[in-house]
Order: C-alpha cells, then structure tokens, then sequence
C-alpha cells in the first residue's frame, strides 16, 4: 500500500506475514430485513470456542466499513454458523468450509 503524506515523502507499507491459522468472511444479504442486513448478528463456533458479531453500518469523513463480518478461527478449518436476522429469522449452516468469503441470503437453505 503506497500513502501519500503531506509535506513528507510517500510511505510504502508491505505486508509479508505469512500465517497458517484459517478464517471466514461472512456476506449478509437481506430479503425480508434490510438488504444491506444492519442490526443481524453471526455466531460461530468453531472447536470449543464461539465468536459473535453484529453487521453495524459506521463511517466517517472519506471513509466506511466493511459490511462483511470478518471470523478468525485459529486451526480450525470449518465453523458452524448460527445468522439471527432483524426480522427474527434464525438461520443454522453447519461445517461451512474456511478461508473463504461466504454470501448467505436471508432464508437460503445454504450459503453460496
């Protein structure tokens, strides 16, 4: 990543880490909720342990989140996820695969 500083010469950031620990990204899409899925909230549990987070929608001047939830599960290589939806709905996919991003849609049988 090249910033630009004012006044200064450029900054070059580079990252090489190399890791062998697996994640998951989670894309929520709503039908029934809002289609950008604010105020849903992910669990997912992976091995004895549980992460939760909630889809929250904050920026600032020049800048905005991502609405992807982000999940990093250590060694596991797959998680069991739980979505509770605004409209109520509660969805459960089992053993879904890491190091992926992942789209679940509100009331689909299976995330794509």
């Amino acid at each position: 990543m090249l910033i630009i500083n004012l006044n200064e010469p450029p900054s070059l950031l580079r990252n090489d880490v190399t890791g062998k620990n697996h994640w998951l990204k989670v894309k929520l899409v709503g039908t029934q909720s809002n289609r950008s899925a604010i105020g849903a909230r992910v669990i997912a549990k992976y091995g004895a342990k549980l992460q939760a987070q909630e889809v929250a929608s904050q920026s600032s001047f020049y800048s905005a989140n991502d609405l992807r939830l982000h999940f990093g599960l250590g060694g596991a290589t797959f998680a069991d996820l739980e979505v509770r939806w605004p409209s109520g709905l509660k969805q459960t996919f089992a053993n879904v695969g890491a190091d992926r991003i992942v789209v679940i849609e509100e009331g689909a049988k299976a995330p794509r």
